[in-house]
């Protein structure tokens, strides 16, 4: 159901790949509740996946970019503020990459060339879309700004590697840039913490099917998938949270807050 909260927004979604992937969702959703959105990602990205399909389903052009590269990311921002006839009031930050999870090289043996290009892609790319934005004045007064975390930023879990550091990053690039776009232009900049969720990505990962297994038993209300990760987006994108910025806000059935749940303790229970 469309309740038409972005009736009349413009947005930039960075980072979708295929339907599997969360800013496909989130594009979709945009799109139903009355945005238009112009698409960015890679060559690369472009070439794999099916970016294509989302641009005709959703009447998006797709602007080609490299997240590392301050140039390429200002020519999104610019074409984009071009196709729309002017500023742009919300976008997505959906992109992560980290060759030694790909490698499988474990925390303490990591390649350090790997883990500049993990925080650069996964974490300093937040500041550079921001930087950008910011120069160009690109953003409506009263815009929003989301990027996608995970609760590895706080907690340690095994095999996510140095994209712990990545994520925590840009949480705090988001604190930081909330209070300067806050206090001059009321634009709000938040992280949602999201549950595990099948991916391309994130179901590439070993273990990953054991992860999704026991986050679903120790969250209340279970694991929050991609579509309901889209509809949490789209409220911060909207007018109904403006008063909302600089928060790490988990969407994930409550497992941040819990230590042990019954189901959880029953599996442990049983192998014992």
């Amino acid at each position: 159901m469309a309740y038409n909260l972005l009736k009349g927004k413009k947005g930039i979604i960075f980072g979708a790949l295929n339907d599997q992937s969360l800013a496909w969702k989130i594009a979709k959703r945009a799109v139903e509740e009355g945005a238009e959105i112009t698409l960015s990602n890679t060559p690369m990205a472009l070439r794999l996946g099916t970016l294509k399909q989302l641009s005709e389903e959703c009447n998006a052009p797709i602007y080609v970019a490299d997240a590392t590269s301050f140039t390429e990311i200002e020519n999104v921002f610019k074409q984009s503020m071009d196709h729309f006839g002017g500023k742009i009031d919300f976008f997505l930050h959906s992109i992560g990459m980290s060759m030694n999870v790909r490698k499988s090289l474990p925390y303490d043996n990591l390649n350090y060339d790997f883990l500049m290009k993990t925080l650069d892609i996964s974490g300093v790319s937040f500041h550079r879309m921001l930087q950008v934005a910011r120069k160009l004045d690109a953003i409506n007064d009263w815009g929003s700004v989301v990027a996608l975390s995970y609760i590895a930023a706080q907690r340690t879990f095994h095999r996510y590697n140095d994209m712990s550091e990545a994520k925590a990053i840009l949480e705090s690039i988001a604190r930081s840039f909330g209070y300067m776009y806050g206090r001059d232009k009321k634009i709000r900049i938040n992280t949602i913490s999201q549950s595990p969720t099948a991916t391309t990505a994130g179901s590439g990962v070993k273990g990953f099917d054991s992860l999704l297994d026991f986050t679903d038993r120790m969250s209340p209300l279970g694991n929050a998938s991609a579509d309901e990760c889209a509809d949490y987006c789209i409220t911060l994108f909207s007018d109904l949270t403006r008063k909302v910025t600089m928060q790490n806000l988990f969407h994930d059935g409550g497992f941040s807050s819990m230590g042990m749940s019954l189901r959880a303790m029953q599996v442990i229970d049983k192998e014992i």
